[in-house]
């Protein structure tokens, strides 16, 4: 009897611990889980991001995506790639791989990701999702970085329907682009003001009466 009860209790208590890792996302559905079979018409709406930027300037870096389509979208995405330094390596998101074996990190950072898509974050970490769009309604992706690199860059992005293939776009209508951008050496002037904030753009002194 006492080792029936023990078993039992052994078996309510793994039974929690299972609820608690649920609850908290381990074992969560993933993003592109029972994604329907379809094509889907989607359109960039407006796409920005500075031109000529600063080592240490932070920017914005924002894709628009409309729902062209007469039903709702899945899954809308945005994928991002920098265009390597050389034939023959490879991309990231706001970087350049380096095809070194001697390298211990590929990966060379242009930008620096101070913040995503809120909520965003994929399996892949080149690619964010904000879920189901409606028709006739536009999401916005907004990314805010800071140039550590300097050069010159092309970050080139693709929107998609979906994460696992199934939905896929209709023809017809802009789907993918890419930025041109100068990252210059010289760092943007910067000082604090008063109350304790950095303020870019102006150099030290330039608030003091």
């Amino acid at each position: 009897m006492r080792g029936s009860h023990l078993r039992r209790r052994s078996w309510s208590i793994a039974a929690a611990i299972a609820t608690v890792l649920l609850a908290s996302g381990c074992g969560s559905p993933r993003q592109d889980a029972d994604e329907p079979k379809g094509s889907y018409q989607l359109e960039i709406a407006d796409a920005k991001f500075p031109a000529t930027q600063s080592i240490a300037q932070s920017a914005t870096m924002s894709i628009r995506v409309r729902n062209a389509d007469t039903k709702a979208v899945p899954n809308v995405a945005v994928t991002v790639e920098t265009d390597p330094g050389k034939p023959g390596d490879g991309t990231a998101a706001f970087g350049q791989r380096k095809d070194d074996p001697r390298l211990s990190d590929p990966e060379r950072p242009i930008w620096v990701v101070d913040t995503g898509p809120a909520g965003g974050d994929s399996a892949a970490t080149n690619t964010w999702a904000l879920g189901r769009l409606k028709a006739g309604q536009t999401k916005e992706f907004r990314w805010k970085v800071t140039a550590v690199e300097p050069g010159s860059y092309t970050i080139k992005y693709r929107i998609s329907p979906g994460l696992s293939g199934r939905a896929r776009l209709a023809r017809g209508g802009r789907t993918n682009g890419s930025f041109r951008v100068q990252i210059q050496d010289k760092p943007v002037p910067a000082r604090v003001d008063d109350n304790g904030k950095v303020v870019r753009g102006e150099a030290p002194g330039a608030g003091s009466q």
